[in-house]
């Protein structure tokens, strides 16, 4: 079988994308420059920063650090601000690709207001960050139940395009029933799953100190180590869902088997964010290539074939 033969295509909430690889929201997607860069490169998609009402600085610098499989970072949302976002928008559709705008917030009121902003320029998808581990004194929203749901029933109101939820690790099955009633409760059309694992800490031991600057040095851990909880929440949410809401796998992809190991747990699609960082978007190219020399060698022919496939024992 000639692997350019198989089939690497998908859809999100019925949005079609040609590759099912993307940017995970904050990794080279920021600027104007970064989200053309994205737009020429081998993404299936374009997915915007986690945008707030105003521009933001971020946290204090260091506020990432690589380390031997992984990453922490305590960015605290750099971004231009919806407004300029939604200007940028229409200009990126001539790539040819979805766009998927990623909405966050200091409070509730700034989920709505961006939602509302970023629908009248009708983005293919938006994505309502309820998990950014990383602002000083702002705990993650969907750690919060009540608040979680009273938030995506206002901007479901406002939001005519397909809507999904950016959601924090879960640890407890208990957990996870719980969000997946909520979601079908709201009716949101996709999720992506997970973002860093917040409150982590990395060490320099030769300098006894901290390696990021804010919060005392605890931030959100990313990279390879946390696949295993990555894929743990992509299967929960697709046996919880019974594969009604289309899931973006997010954590730990490095390798096209990272890739297809999402895609077994029920992920229609991957976003990739600390590899993106560390190796550019030239990993897009690599990944996809050894992504269709796994299905070749396992016999499938394209990402449907094999999703949602994952035997128990």
């Amino acid at each position: 079988m000639n692997d350019q033969s198989i089939d690497l295509s998908t859809t999100i909430a019925g949005v079609p994308l040609t590759v099912c690889m993307m940017n995970a929201s904050g990794a080279r997607c920021v600027t104007q420059e970064e989200l053309e860069a994205l737009g020429r490169s081998r993404a299936g998609a374009i997915v915007t920063k986690s945008m707030t009402p105003q521009p933001r600085e971020g946290n204090p610098e260091p506020r990432y650090y690589s380390f031997a499989g992984g990453s922490i970072n305590s960015m605290g949302l750099p971004n231009l601000g919806y407004p300029t976002y939604a200007r940028l928008i229409p200009a990126l559709r001539r790539f040819g690709k979805p766009i998927i705008a990623s909405i966050a917030g200091l409070c509730e009121q700034d989920f709505v207001d961006g939602a509302r902003a970023l629908n009248t320029v009708q983005p293919d998808l938006m994505e309502i960050n309820l998990s950014c581990p990383n602002l000083p004194g702002k705990p993650q929203i969907g750690y919060d139940f009540q608040a979680a749901q009273r938030l995506l029933r206002k901007v479901r109101e406002v939001v005519t395009v397909p809507m999904g939820v950016k959601l924090p690790p879960y640890f407890d099955p208990a957990h996870h029933e719980v969000m997946a009633s909520l979601l079908a409760e709201v009716e949101v059309d996709f999720l992506s799953v997970i973002n860093s694992v917040g409150n982590a800490l990395v060490v320099n031991p030769e300098a006894e100190s901290v390696v990021i600057k804010p919060k005392g040095g605890f931030g959100g851990l990313g990279g390879h180590l946390i696949k295993p909880v990555a894929l743990a929440n992509v299967r929960a949410f697709w046996k919880l869902l019974h594969g009604r809401v289309t899931i973006i796998g997010t954590g730990g992809i490095v390798t096209g088997t990272d890739v297809f190991e999402h895609l077994l747990c029920g992920a229609s699609a991957v976003q990739i964010g600390t590899t993106l960082v560390e190796e550019g978007l030239q990993a897009f190219d690599r990944i996809e290539t050894e992504l269709r020399e796994v299905l070749q060698k396992k016999g499938y022919r394209s990402v449907h074939d094999c999703q949602g496939k994952l035997r128990e024992l």
